[in-house]
């Protein structure tokens, strides 16, 4: 057996393993044991093997609620992303090289991921909301030699060094290559060598929440096969059709429109839409039977405004992730649905660490317990154990699905891995039953009246107010108290943001929450965020810290005090 094939094997053992085991959690978890692999190419020696003589649907986009759709196999989708590989080796493509590619959701997509990897290229997976300085940075960056590119974003790489080579995707553009010509190259890849499974494969630009964003390294291992704790947390099987609402350029979407479901051989499902809009998801959700769905908070938020018991889905499992769930959404969607949203939590630089895995009893305000494959710990600011404190991954039994470290940047990379531990720079406290409860970003958590504050917990109660959309607690300066708890808000949609608003959630705040952590301050304001869509509660920090007049009230902003009769 050839090394490849040995290492694809070992893999499939795992993955089965999982499948297996997947609502016994005690099992899987104590039992599970990653895959030891020597030279590994999960495109060759697992995608292409599983996908021969495979008509079982791979990929099903839809453009709109009424389009079917055309399902691609998994034998199409192979034999499409060979002549990929053969076509971008045409154009100069070879192990080693860096691709950027920013595409939206189309089967190009797909097929240039698995052709990079065919051929032992990195990708640099890129947004298409970047900015033309965000572009170039980002090439020189990530020293990216070939990009292909959407046709409406090709303006954005007029300043991009004139050596790189540009392939387009959509209407022949002069000085571009387009990429159609790729179906017309031959369907027999033969790759030019081995692949180890610690060569690099993926470059990653985190989404920056509190700081500049850093460059994570993910090898042939720790996406493609890391993610198998992934597929045990959403509960994938094969034949699932799942839907994992997420943007492309960003690790979320590879982590649940790629690796994940097509370990477990599920049909990736996509739905592209201009603007989302919680009707038509739900009724894509009916018409094409969606049996698995993975959605950000926001989406979640949006989605129980609706009569979500109208409508008769055919879910069996639903996650969410990119941000902890509150838990007036997973009561709502329980009520309408019977079924439960489960939590999960990771980050750029790792696959699903911890999460509440299928069959498992969800505790409300829980992320759930440690993933099969990571032994996590929480630690004080001395890295000693603790029962409230930073989330680390011991590197004395280092998981497969953590990156190898920060491109260029060994800083960084020392301080994450700092102390014989991978720092997520995450806060958690551990109950009795040793499910671990989100506390916050270390950067986030504060201090009011010597008591310590976690943001998500406030947030969490503000949002269950029906006028309050979205929120973020920050410190806001204080000449007694040193800070007291200030939110930001958002208003839905039917309601009008003002005083008498402003007094009514002051009020809300005070039935809700113990008095050392009630809301102080608020701002009825837009919330910044990343362009992946997380809110950045650093700028709203920085906002308050260089008020010129802490006395005076900004647009929009009311203080406790300014409410006498609610005392």
């Amino acid at each position: 057996m050839k090394d490849g094939a040995s290492g694809a094997a070992a893999f499939v053992a795992a993955r089965d393993f999982l499948l297996r085991h997947r609502a016994d959690y005690d099992r899987a978890y104590g039992e599970f044991a990653w895959p030891q692999l020597g030279e590994f190419n999960w495109a060759l020696d697992y995608f292409d093997v599983m996908a021969q003589g495979n008509d079982n649907p791979a990929l099903w986009i839809v453009d709109s609620p009424n389009d079917a759709g055309a399902p691609l196999s998994f034998r199409e989708m192979s034999e499409r992303s060979s002549r990929m590989a053969n076509y971008l080796r045409g154009l100069g493509v070879s192990r080693g090289d860096r691709l950027l590619l920013m595409l939206p959701n189309r089967v190009e997509l797909w097929d240039v991921m698995l052709a990079a990897m065919k051929l032992g290229a990195v990708v640099l997976p890129a947004t298409t909301q970047l900015s033309p300085d965000d572009v170039r940075d980002r090439v020189q960056l990530g020293e990216a030699r070939f990009v292909v590119v959407d046709g409406a974003e090709l303006g954005k790489f007029e300043d991009v060094d004139a050596s790189v080579t540009r392939i387009a995707v959509g209407e022949r553009v002069a000085g571009w290559h387009h990429i159609g010509d790729a179906y017309q190259a031959s369907p027999t890849f033969v790759p030019d060598g081995v692949t180890r499974a610690t060569d690099l494969l993926l470059l990653y630009f985190t989404s920056g929440t509190t700081s500049k964003p850093k460059l994570v390294e993910h090898t042939h291992q720790s996406y493609p096969v890391g993610h198998l704790s992934t597929m045990y947390w959403i509960g994938l099987q094969p034949g699932d059709i799942h839907w994992n609402i997420s943007s492309p350029g960003w690790a979320k979407h590879a982590w649940s429109c790629f690796y994940a479901p097509w370990n477990a051989q599920a049909c990736v499902f996509i739905y592209n839409f201009a603007r989302f809009a919680p009707r038509d998801a739900l009724d894509v959700l009916v018409q094409r039977n969606v049996t698995t769905l993975c959605a950000p908070p926001t989406v979640w938020r949006m989605l129980v405004q609706e009569p979500l018991a109208s409508y008769a889905v055919k879910l069996r499992e639903i996650v969410g992730a990119g941000e902890p769930l509150n838990p007036e959404i997973i009561e709502r969607v329980q009520s309408a649905w019977g079924i439960t949203i489960r939590d999960g939590f990771g980050q750029t630089e790792t696959t699903c660490q911890i999460g509440n895995p299928p069959g498992q009893p969800v505790v409300p305000g829980s992320m759930g317990r440690p993933l099969p494959g990571y032994r996590v710990d929480l630690v004080d600011l001395d890295d000693h154990p603790a029962n409230e404190g930073e989330i680390v991954l011991s590197l004395a039994s280092r998981p497969l699905g953590l990156m190898a470290g920060y491109s260029n940047n060994e800083k960084a990379t020392a301080e994450a891995m700092r102390n014989g531990f991978y720092h997520t720079s995450d806060i958690a406290m551990r109950r009795d039953d040793g499910y671990l409860v989100y506390v916050g970003r270390a950067d986030d958590v504060f201090k009011a009246s010597d008591y310590r504050l976690s943001p998500f917990e406030l947030e969490s109660v503000l949002i269950e107010h029906e006028a309050i959309g979205e929120a973020a607690v920050v410190p806001s300066p204080d000449p007694v108290k040193l800070y007291v708890p200030k939110a930001y808000v958002t208003v839905r949609q039917g309601y009008e943001a003002g005083p008498e608003l402003a007094r009514a959630v002051f009020r809300f705040s005070r039935e809700k929450l113990a008095p050392y952590k009630r809301i102080r301050r608020l701002q009825f304001s837009e919330l910044p965020k990343t362009i992946s869509g997380k809110i950045r509660r650093v700028d709203l920090r920085r906002r308050e810290m260089e008020r010129e007049d802490q006395s005076s009230r900004m647009p929009g902003e009311y203080w406790e005090e300014d409410f006498p009769d609610l005392r």
